[in-house]
């Protein structure tokens, strides 16, 4: 306790030491960046360009190498293994059952989560109490991955079919009025990461209804109108209409999803703590490095998310541009 206590203030000293000794750095860059004012435009740019680079550098560059070097050694990291790590990761049958989870979660919580908010935002757009349809799904957005996971935790609740003793889940419940046995939902697998994706489907839906929404409603009115009066039905108006014209913004609402699914970690720890054949890679990344003590295998998953996110994020980078040309 005494040593504990000890060590506090001068970790914190320390963290204040680092703030100001970066602060001074940023202001010193800056302060010969306005010297150059006037005279050399490149000069300038790169000076300015400088606190950007090297903060980069500091909290992305630096310690995504230092993760990649670490994913090659072994659960103490004082030992080189090569790629035993990986190999860890795409032989054993844990590992695998983390990679086959992600994979449920990253088909299908975009495409679902995305359909539900198209679908919604055409059923309301321009109907009555529109705002008011609009902010009950979004409200989910309003609150954390844990908070949600909680009230889901709930609905999914299990008590044992015995006399007077009343279901609190909600789900249960339903399954007891239709005549049915209450199910211990989370410890079933594959179906408990289904009802933990249903959970982040039911987060993303408000946002993919909201910018999908602001996407239809940028349609030209000339266009519409002009479809009309052809006689276009509703299904060929979103067909050749709709669709095409929010597609720009259906890509930026999948990818944006799919790489939040990712790394979702939140919803899996508070509701199942990754038992059950629940876990996911940033969840395992998590219980690898922390709980179990496996800082290379921590490392290599984590480079493996790194790996998996940026196919996505340069296929979204592809498309706005293709949008913007």
């Amino acid at each position: 306790m005494f040593t504990t206590a000890s060590t506090t203030p001068q970790k914190i000293l320390q963290m204040f030491a680092a703030i100001l000794l970066f602060a001074a750095v940023m202001g010193l860059i800056l302060f010969i960046a306005s010297r150059f004012t006037g005279k050399r435009d490149r000069a300038i740019a790169a000076l300015y360009l400088l606190p950007t680079v090297l903060m980069l550098s500091v909290g992305l560059l630096y310690p995504g190498l230092r993760t990649i070097y670490q994913s090659f050694l072994d659960a103490s990291l004082k030992s080189f293994v090569g790629f035993d790590n990986y190999t860890t990761i795409l032989t054993d049958p844990e590992q695998l059952t983390v990679l086959r989870n992600t994979a449920f979660w990253v088909l299908l919580t975009p495409f679902v989560a995305t359909g539900v908010g198209l679908v919604y935002a055409i059923l309301v757009d321009k109907a009555r109490m529109e705002s008011f349809a609009k902010a009950l799904i979004f409200l989910p957005m309003s609150i954390s991955y844990v908070a949600a996971g909680v009230i889901w935790k709930f609905m999914y609740e299990f008590r044992p079919d015995q006399q007077n003793i009343q279901q609190i889940g909600l789900i249960n419940q339903i399954i007891v009025w239709l005549g049915g046995k209450p199910q211990q939902l989370l410890i079933d697998s594959p179906l408990n990461t289904f009802l933990l994706i249903a959970v982040m489907i039911w987060i993303q839906a408000g946002f993919a209804m909201t910018v999908l929404s602001a996407a239809i409603k940028a349609i030209p009115d000339d266009i519409v109108e002009a479809a009309r009066l052809d006689g276009v039905s509703p299904w060929g108006m979103f067909r050749f209409v709709t669709l095409p014209a929010i597609r720009p913004s259906v890509v930026v609402v999948l990818t944006t999803i799919a790489i939040g699914t990712l790394k979702v970690f939140d919803i899996v720890q508070t509701m199942t703590g990754g038992r059950f054949e629940t876990s996911v890679i940033a969840n395992e990344f998590y219980s690898q490095t922390f709980r179990s003590d496996n800082r290379g295998l921590g490392a290599a998953l984590a480079v493996v998310l790194f790996v998996l996110v940026i196919p996505i994020v340069v296929y979204n980078i592809r498309q706005l541009r293709r949008s913007e040309a």
